[in-house]
């Protein structure tokens, strides 16, 4: 039978695809390297690696393996770490990470109402880039992530806590600026500056919606993922941008924020692992008013 020893060996050996990158990760030699992952091939009856001698790669069987030992060492190392925690006394920690747009929403009043009610679960706060959170959250780097709509991820449940308007920021001397009101229309030809679709699905798609319903299309000249870095550009009067309300609370000088006709909300909540074993992460889920 395959031990914990063996799936170590074998993720890291799938993870470089090279038996020497892989025996120098795992401080081995490469013939214990070899021995142990014939030995585990033997054991489940199946073959997890094709090779010959210049080339290593998975197999469809190999690959499914490999999903499911990462699971299971993320797991154990849990366990592992909850005994030792069990055995100091302490009661738990936890890993919060967090993109930096939720600092000024939801994340304040998520971390007050949890270490008042949670004083002893030492809690650790991470600002993370919203690309990375899900994968963070599977490789067990964190706990939960608060964080704009992932979409449909396997393995990754999201529960919404908080919505709130986009709005137009804009350069102080731009033509628009002394509008009350902006729509789709008066953004035509505008340079604009967006999140990428694969950093955030749910916050590109709210605004090309929003374009849409005025019979307009957006002219997006930049790209970048953080909420602060596109406040950032228009500041240098780079382009415009529809970013959420609470990124007025940045400060960010040279930069107008102006409401828009019918705004869009956006969404964003908290992601976790249903199958984490952290005893202190239901009672964040809980405090967060997260599946009861």
């Amino acid at each position: 039978m395959a031990d914990i020893r063996q799936m170590r060996y074998f993720v890291a050996l799938a993870e470089t695809l090279h038996f020497g990158r892989a025996a120098e990760r795992l401080h081995l030699t490469q013939p214990p390297l070899s021995r142990q992952i014939a030995a585990l091939e033997k054991s489940l009856g199946v073959r997890l690696l094709e090779r010959d001698t210049r080339h290593t790669k998975l197999t469809h069987a190999g690959q499914r393996f490999l999903e499911d030992a990462k699971a299971t060492l993320v797991s154990f190392d849990q366990a592992c770490q909850n005994a030792r925690l069990a055995e100091m006394g302490e009661l738990g920690e936890l890993k919060i990470g967090f993109m930096m747009h939720a600092a000024f929403t939801i994340l304040p009043r998520l971390t007050r109402r949890f270490i008042s009610t949670h004083p002893q679960v030492k809690l650790h706060l991470r600002e993370i880039i919203p690309s990375t959170l899900p994968d963070d959250i599977f490789s067990g780097h964190i706990d939960a992530g608060i964080m704009f709509p992932p979409g449909q991820i396997k393995g990754l449940a999201f529960q919404a806590l908080h919505h709130e308007r986009l709005c137009l920021a804009l350069p102080s001397g731009h033509r628009l600026a002394g509008r009350s009101r902006i729509n789709p229309t008066h953004l035509q030809g505008e340079a604009l500056i967006a999140t990428p679709e694969d950093v955030s699905p749910s916050l590109r798609g709210a605004i090309l919606d929003w374009f849409r319903s005025g019979g307009s299309s957006p002219t997006i000249r930049l790209e970048t993922q953080l909420q602060q870095t596109i406040v950032s550009l228009v500041a240098e009067e780079l382009g415009v941008a529809l970013v959420p309300e609470s990124m007025r609370k940045l400060g960010v000088a040279g930069v107008t924020f102006r409401p828009l006709d019918h705004a869009p909300k956006i969404e964003h909540g908290i992601a976790w692992r249903p199958s984490n074993l952290n005893p202190s992460l239901p009672l964040f889920l809980k405090s967060a008013e997260v599946g009861g």
